[in-house]
């Protein structure tokens, strides 16, 4: 079932669209902190996202300007804002779609299916993982505490790492997976590499994210 991640301060309001969501076989979400809403969007990794424009303490333009250094998902708003510049700024921000309230869920199930039918065929340009994303464009890495542009040895090993969470990755799979890719790398270098990923990792905010599995590799 699709997951679905509900950005919205009315708690009635709220609660309601996650009951209508799942008598429709998806999964809910729910974000009722919203000083940290972009970091636990990332760590929920919804298939989609429905955000209120009018939240405490931020504003759903800029939280969605936020969701998208570490989310692919689709956004949808949903606001009493009626402008036509009210949602050419929302899409400018990020938005895959915008919802005026009140609305219907019918119509707004359907708005849902074909967002997420967009996003299943368009290649993803960033993984993620906890707080992380990884930009398969730019090769740069974003966390809490910021922004680092990785080399092309460091991205190719997170990003493996990033597709096999909770593994223990063998450092020979390492090696053999950089080869295939072009990368050419030999144990030493790997291991200056891992050190240097721990070190960007840290000046982010993730500290110990990479942990080693004495004889066997590593695992996030």
């Amino acid at each position: 079932m699709s997951r679905i991640l509900i950005i919205e301060d009315d708690v009635m309001l709220r609660e309601d669209l996650a009951s209508e969501l799942k008598k429709s076989s998806y999964t809910p979400q729910i974000i009722e902190d919203f000083t940290d809403a972009a970091a636990q969007a990332a760590a929920m990794a919804p298939d989609l996202i429905l955000l209120d424009v009018m939240l405490p303490d931020t504003d759903g333009y800029t939280l969605c300007r936020s969701l998208r250094k570490v989310t692919d998902a689709p956004i949808i708003f949903l606001t009493s804002k009626d402008s036509e510049m009210d949602e050419v700024y929302g899409m400018s921000m990020g938005a895959d779609d915008f919802i005026r309230k009140p609305y219907s869920f019918p119509v707004l199930r359907a708005r849902i299916d074909a967002c997420l039918r967009r996003s299943k065929v368009q290649p993803p340009t960033r993984l993620t993982f906890r707080n992380l994303a990884l930009s398969l464009d730019t090769l740069q890495l974003t966390g809490p505490g910021g922004s680092m542009d990785l080399t092309m040895n460091e991205f190719q090993i997170l990003k493996y790492m990033f597709t096999h969470p909770g593994e223990i990755v063998r450092r020979a799979d390492l090696i053999e997976y950089l080869w295939d890719n072009q990368v050419f790398i030999d144990d030493n270098t790997l291991s200056v590499n891992i050190t240097r990923l721990r070190s960007h990792l840290a000046a982010i905010g993730e500290k110990d994210l990479i942990k080693t599995k004495y004889g066997q590799g590593y695992c996030l």
